[in-house]
Order: C-alpha cells, then sequence, then structure tokens
C-alpha cells in the first residue's frame, strides 16, 4: 500500500470523529456511541465535544443528563468521562480496577479495607434516604469517616469518604448528579442507582479489554499499540493481547486499524473545501491518541504555543484547538472579560475561519458563560494564555 497523505490521513480521523458535520442533529448518546466518550475534568470538554459535532445546545446536553441517556462516570484509566447509556455498565467495568490504586495509597495511611468496606455501608444506608451532597453524607455516616491529617493531606487523601464514594460509584451502586444540573462544574450531590447497571454485566476482563480495544480504533483508527496502552491504561502485554483478538490489519508503519476499515479508507475523499470547527484542549481528535504531531504541520509546530521546550514533550493541546479536516490550525481560549474569543491561527484569516470562531463564541457566551479548561481553569489563570494568543494574532 502507498503511505497515505498525511492530509487524507488527519481529514479521516476527522471524519470518524464526526468533524466534518455528518453527525449535525443527532442526539448526544448517539454522538458519544460513534465517536468516543467525552472526557470530563469540571470544565467545558463535554458541552465543546457535542458542540461540534452535532450543534448539540448546552439545554439539550443538559437534559440528556437529566433523563440519563448520558452520564459522567469513572471510566478508561479510572479518569471521568461522559459516555451513552448504552455504555454504562461496560465503562464502569473498565474503569473498576483503578479504584485499587487509590487503596494502595491508603494502605500507607493506615486505612483498611475492613473500615472502608464499613464506611460504604454507611453510605448507602444514608443515601437510602434520599440524594445527599458530600457534607450531609459526612454527617450522616459520623463515626465511619476520619481524617487522614496532615500525611493524608500530602498525598491528596484528607480523609476515607471520597474512597468509599469513588467505589461506590465504579460499582454502580451510586451516582453523582450536578447540583445546577450542569458539567462544566464539581458540585455534586450522590444519589442510590437503582437498578445498578453493572448488575446483568458478564464479561470477562480480558473481554472488556478487547471490546476496550474495538472501540478505541473503530473512533481513531489508524492508531499505534502504544496509543492505544495510553488510553486504556492497560500493560503493554495486556494491550497487545487486546487487540490480537481484532485480527487489526497493519497500517503505514506502527498504526493498526480494524479489518474492513481500509476499504473504508481507501474509497475514503477528503473534503476540497475548508471545514473549521473549534473544540476543546481534551477533544477526542487530539486526546485519543496524544500524539500532536500527526495533525499539525511541521512548521506549525514552531509557534511558541507548541514547543516541546515550553511543555515537556508536545503530547497535548496546550489550549483550546482550531482544526480544519483534521489538521490544527489554530488556537484560542475564552476571554470572560471581553466575552470574546482570543484565537491566533497558524493560517491566513479568512471569512470562514472567522465565521467557525463567531459561532463558537456566541455558543460559550450565550450558553456556556466561560470555557474553561478544567475546574480550576479560572480567568486569572488563563491571562497569560490570552495574551500570548492576542499577541501572536497581532491584536
Amino acid at each position: 500500500m502507498i503511505a497515505p497523505s498525511a492530509s487524507k490521513l488527519r481529514a479521516w480521523w476527522s471524519h470518524r470523529q464526526g468533524l466534518d458535520g455528518r453527525l449535525t442533529g443527532k442526539p448526544p448518546a448517539e454522538v458519544l456511541a460513534q465517536t468516543g466518550w467525552a472526557r470530563s475534568v469540571g470544565g467545558v470538554g463535554p458541552y465543546l465535544t457535542l458542540f461540534a459535532r452535532a450543534g448539540t445546545s448546552r439545554e439539550a446536553a443538559d437534559a440528556a443528563v437529566a433523563g440519563l441517556e448520558i452520564h459522567e462516570l469513572p471510566a478508561a484509566r479510572g479518569c471521568t468521562y461522559v459516555v451513552p447509556a448504552s455504555d454504562f455498565a461496560f465503562a464502569l467495568k473498565a474503569g473498576e480496577g483503578f479504584t485499587a490504586v487509590e487503596m494502595k495509597t491508603a494502605y500507607k495511611l493506615g486505612v483498611t479495607d475492613k473500615e472502608v468496606e464499613k464506611l460504604c455501608d454507611g453510605v448507602l444506608n444514608a443515601l437510602a434516604k434520599g440524594p445527599l451532597d458530600p457534607e450531609e453524607i459526612r454527617e450522616a455516616t459520623r463515626g465511619a469517616s476520619r481524617n487522614l491529617g496532615e500525611e493524608g493531606k500530602k498525598k491528596g487523601m484528607i480523609t476515607t469518604l471520597p474512597l468509599a464514594l469513588g467505589k461506590l460509584q465504579s460499582s454502580g451502586d451510586i451516582r453523582r448528579v450536578p447540583v445546577n444540573g450542569r458539567l462544566d462544574q464539581q458540585r455534586y450531590r450522590y444519589t442510590l442507582w437503582h437498578p445498578n447497571p453493572t448488575a446483568k454485566f458478564k464479561m470477562s476482563t480480558e473481554q472488556i479489554g478487547a471490546e476496550m480495544a474495538r472501540r478505541y480504533f473503530e473512533w481513531t483508527g489508524p492508531a499505534t499499540t502504544a496509543e492505544f496502552q495510553w488510553h486504556s491504561a492497560m500493560s503493554g502485554k495486556a494491550a497487545r493481547a487486546a487487540m490480537e483478538t481484532l485480527k487489526l490489519e497493519p497500517f503505514d508503519g506502527d498504526r493498526w486499524m480494524l479489518t474492513g476499515a481500509r476499504q473504508e479508507f481507501e474509497a475514503f475523499q477528503p473534503p476540497k473545501d475548508a471545514a473549521y470547527v473549534l473544540v476543546s484542549c481534551i477533544d477526542g481528535i487530539s486526546l485519543l491518541r496524544r500524539a500532536l504531531t500527526s495533525l499539525t504541520d511541521e512548521a506549525d509546530m514552531r509557534h511558541a504555543s507548541l514547543t516541546a521546550e515550553k511543555h515537556g514533550g508536545v503530547v497535548d493541546l496546550p489550549s483550546h484547538g482550531i482544526f480544519d479536516r483534521g489538521r490544527l490550525v489554530g488556537l484560542w481560549e475564552y476571554d470572560p472579560a471581553t466575552e470574546s474569543i482570543a484565537w491566533h491561527a497558524f493560517i491566513p484569516k479568512n471569512k470562514e475561519l472567522e465565521k467557525a470562531v463567531a459561532r463558537t463564541e456566541e455558543y460559550v457566551r450565550g450558553q456556556l458563560g466561560d470555557a474553561r479548561a478544567f475546574s480550576l481553569d479560572s480567568p486569572k489563570s488563563r491571562a497569560p494564555r490570552i495574551q500570548a494568543l492576542r499577541k501572536a494574532a497581532g491584536r
């Protein structure tokens, strides 16, 4: 096979990710099922994921959350993602094993499995009376939860309550609900989850690994073994074993793709016209593979915001991104002070690009109010990035 052009490969990744308009108007659950779970860290990532692909309003996204069509829960790598209802059980089981990592730290602080189990029972009994926030749960389980002192504070584990809440979420016994119904904040109440979505789940650990690999290569293939391993957090041996069950086809060096996908790729024709889209810094187009150089022209990598010297390795977007058919063509941030987007493009400005920026600016200003990358991304901490983008753009 002749090596594919970078432009075609990028356009294909963009197509698989639904950033070419093919999912316009589709419901949130369908978008996430087709293109992958949306990473959530208390920022606007999930909202921008849905808006960039389907034009989803914040109101529609929040309604899908309220109706349990989509939900934020611990999934791949033990990290939180917004996933569709069809994947609740699978996502929880895929992330279940990562609760052991926190327990290893807890053991060093003198925490035992027995006391965590007792606390879990207390939490379930408290929530049987109705949803509660963490402080209310702490009050209701007095004596079962304890402070871990200065040593615990150093390790980011102040009390034992988060251990119980995390374990119960991963097992599907409870779920957390945003206090104001929004995904871009981290104030929650907890409630019992009836029926437990994992109750009838039957996959073995090996089957979960294989299914994770299938979904991953469907969402973003072709990709390398290392890229899949990072996303899944499997060991190298387990990642290779999961991939082998799929009988993947080699593609362009060390990349792999699903059997049969090559024919689709060969028939795929990249759009001739530019198609600009603004996404979050943790959008699947870049986060799934964390290979930013494959999405960026070599000359653009010299931009100050993308230099390895500044960021310790070019793998992630330093700000929200602007893409055109899979190619990174610029960066952006939202400035609440001026209620506008500060942006810099690596290509000459044009009307279509300005329209795309204006469209997202209107969405953020009118429906979100801000575009935090994560919960602690304040306007003050963002100011240097905004200033740098404006300086680079000559504005």
